[in-house]
């Protein structure tokens, strides 16, 4: 993955922003709550595929800690026989 675009991205951005504020023209993006939402769906969009890309580890470490007991002297066991 390159970074090339996204930092091309955030200089334009940069240099439109710089533009508006010297000719004192307000901005159409939207409010700092808007963007902090947005933030919050790419980061759980991200947070799903990487849990998609491990889900032997994961769903291994749900079931151990879901179904693990102990016994009487405290010793975790996950079997249930």
């Amino acid at each position: 993955m390159t970074w090339q675009p996204y930092l091309i991205s955030l200089g334009a951005g940069l240099g439109i922003g710089v533009i508006y504020g010297l000719i004192a023209v307000r901005s159409p993006a939207p409010p700092i709550i808007a963007l902090l939402g947005l933030l919050g769906m790419l980061a759980g969009e991200a947070a799903v595929q990487w849990l998609r890309g491990h889900a032997p580890p994961v769903a291994q470490a749900l079931h151990l800690k879901s179904f693990a007991a102990t016994d009487r002297h405290g010793e975790s066991r996950t079997d249930m026989t």
